[in-house]
């Protein structure tokens, strides 16, 4: 099968567009026919190196080379490795203990996967700890693909499990109702308009900050208001003015978002696009009973209640763009200008 593997930290030289062989099933695994991958700022960061705690400067601002050759997540990645987290396919075969009538359905794949039942410290990813879906062909366990019935195509339902997963994750833990109002930097990403869709669907007020160009299709998802992303939210909104924060921007914003907070209130981070080195007052935190939500590993409720989602058109998907799997670096490129809403998809031949 033809694949894209990542050689190691780098820049898209590392990114060999090769034939490998097939990987074959084992006990309770299914091969999965790749029919589109989703691209996600975590296959640039890890390709990077941005992970080590050594790189302090944003996402969008890396060079294309190496920044550390040690900046995998908790550990060393474990490269050559065939990077991609999202992943719609088709069952062509089953190994041991798999039911064989799953064979020709089509998935979703959960990229967070279950280790050890459901507990959330001990997962694995796709993608960064074992292969993923940037090939024709995926092996994963049984247990982490999920039919969908509904009439998105290939490349729409591949934008769904990183970007929806990780937002419905944070809102989850942080507990997010109906009538919160949620402040969301960073609301034109896959995250952000994942989060403005399943935080409207829950009732909650959602105030989104992004671009001038696209306040119009944000506000579109369901946004009860917009700000650009020039201006300072605690001198538009107001000290204590809102119940939740999920941010995945962080950089020098941080502590203006943390000062929106009201008493009691939360905020929920997954990212840090535009700089993971933050101030913070810690009379801010602890003098407003404010608790932070650091999010990697999802609940499992979460990409079930995903499904349950699309199943029932509660959410829609955003297609930016879609790229043959071989032009994975012009994929990128677009990615990183950030001009895009939504995702950006990747289909493999055949």
């Amino acid at each position: 099968m033809m694949a894209v593997v990542t050689t190691g930290t780098g820049g898209y030289d590392r990114l060999d567009y090769r034939p490998v062989p097939v990987p074959a099933p084992g006990e309770g695994e299914v091969l999965l026919a790749v029919l589109a991958a989703g691209v996600n700022n975590t296959d640039i960061n890890t390709r990077l190196g941005w992970y080590s705690e050594s790189v302090r400067q944003a996402t969008d601002s890396t060079p294309e080379d190496a920044l550390c050759a040690d900046g995998g997540w908790n550990e060393a990645t474990p490269f050559p490795l065939i990077q991609g987290t999202d992943c719609c396919g088709r069952v062509v075969a089953v190994g041991p203990g798999v039911d064989p009538g799953r064979i020709g359905t089509r998935v979703l794949v959960r990229p967070c996967m279950r280790v050890v039942g459901c507990d959330r410290m001990e997962t694995r990813w796709l993608g960064s700890d074992l292969d993923g879906a940037f090939a024709q062909y995926v092996k994963v366990p049984a247990s982490e693909v999920f039919a969908v019935d509904c009439d998105w195509t290939d490349a729409e339902l591949a934008t769904i499990p990183c970007a929806y997963g990780t937002a419905e994750n944070m809102i989850q833990r942080a507990g997010v109702t109906r009538g919160d109002r949620v402040l969301v930097p960073g609301a034109s990403g896959g995250v952000g308009s994942a989060l403005v869709q399943l935080l409207t669907r829950r009732g909650a007020e959602v105030i989104a900050v992004t671009s001038d160009a696209k306040r119009v299709a944000i506000r579109d998802l369901g946004a009860a208001s917009v700000l650009d992303r020039q201006d300072d939210p605690l001198a538009v909104l107001g000290p204590e003015s809102v119940d939740v924060v999920i941010d995945n921007v962080a950089g020098a914003g941080f502590g203006q978002m943390l000062k929106t907070l009201r008493r009691g209130g939360r905020l929920a981070t997954s990212g840090a696009i535009a700089g993971p080195v933050v101030e913070l007052d810690l009379r801010t935190l602890y003098l407003k009973d404010i608790t932070l939500i650091g999010c990697t590993a999802w609940d499992a409720p979460v990409f079930p209640d995903l499904i349950s989602c699309i199943e029932r058109a509660e959410i829609r998907p955003l297609l930016a763009a879609t790229f043959p799997l071989d032009r994975i670096a012009d994929a990128q490129r677009l990615f990183l200008t950030r001009q895009h809403i939504g995702k950006i998809v990747l289909v493999p031949p055949g």
